[in-house]
């Protein structure tokens, strides 16, 4: 669809959801990040499924990350009718899950806490995969979509720490506030999932989260889309097609010393996600 005639149907979209929006639904749970991590391919394989009703429009809403001020009511807009959930309940016998997909909630200091307030009981999907392959597509991203004008990723990287420096502090004295830097730049940052795991721990508990290797997602997506499901509640309907989305060709082959040198930097915290996984991540077997 034409990038302005999307814009406008949305916009028209949403206008119909504030109207309508005591008659919408919250959603159930939530995909939360980590950007890169084969977000958008899982949430197309759970949008095949006839009862997990996703936004209108939009696959993420990034309401609870950067349009916090905007309120509940915009957010519940976006979703679906709860007339829709009930006749999908009668014919199905099982109720409808509505979610999002944003995968800047994981990082953002403010998110969980915003979730957990705002969606008590909703559960809470992360994926996470090799995280110096994922700085090095995240790079690769940025740069494509504008955000990023250094060309070097080893360049990106050292710069990380000053761009990042004091932005944490400032997202959390500023609730309302954005970071261009925060939410595009921490290549290596956003890669130490189990720090940003644990603070989602802390507010919502471990047994509303679900942490999938994207390694494992991607070899054998069959038992993985089962576990969610399992994790979720829902029965097996169907046989949804799997997919890769977003994948960005990269510009050029990482050095061989910057990647053992971000090896060795994720190396402790990816030993901390023995005990989400329940085994060894993918990349370091």
């Amino acid at each position: 669809m034409n990038p302005t005639v999307k814009r406008s149907a949305h916009a028209v979209s949403h206008t119909a959801g504030r109207l309508t929006v005591g008659g919408r639904l919250l959603p159930c749970f939530l995909i939360v990040g980590a950007q890169r991590c084969g977000t958008t391919s899982l949430y197309r394989a759970l949008a095949q499924h006839p009862l997990v009703l996703k936004p209108v429009l939009r696959k993420g809403v990034h309401y609870f990350d950067i349009a916090y001020e905007k309120g509940l009511s915009w957010y519940r807009a976006h979703f679906p009718l709860k007339t829709t959930a009930y006749r999908l309940e009668r014919r199905y016998g099982t109720r409808p899950l509505a979610f999002e997909s944003s995968p800047y909630y994981l990082f953002h200091p403010l998110s969980p806490y915003r979730m957990a307030r705002d969606l008590p009981g909703a559960k809470m999907i992360v994926l996470v995969r090799d995280p110096v392959e994922r700085a090095y597509s995240a790079h690769a991203h940025e740069l494509a979509r504008g955000f990023e004008t250094e060309p070097s990723f080893e360049r990106a990287v050292e710069l990380e720490p000053a761009r990042l420096e004091g932005e944490i502090e400032r997202l959390c004295a500023e609730p309302y506030a954005r970071s261009t830097a925060h939410r595009h730049h921490a290549y290596v940052t956003r890669g130490q999932y189990a720090e940003q795991l644990a603070r989602l721990e802390s507010v919502v508990g471990r047994r509303r989260i679900l942490v999938i290797d994207s390694g494992r997602f991607f070899t054998t997506p069959e038992p993985v889309y089962d576990q969610v499901l399992e994790f979720l509640g829902l029965p097996r309907l169907g046989d949804p097609v799997f997919e890769r989305h977003n994948a960005r060709p990269r510009p050029t082959t990482m050095p061989d010393s910057l990647r053992k040198s971000l090896s060795d930097h994720f190396l402790p915290w990816d030993h901390k996600l023995r005990d989400w996984l329940g085994d060894t991540p993918t990349w370091r077997r």
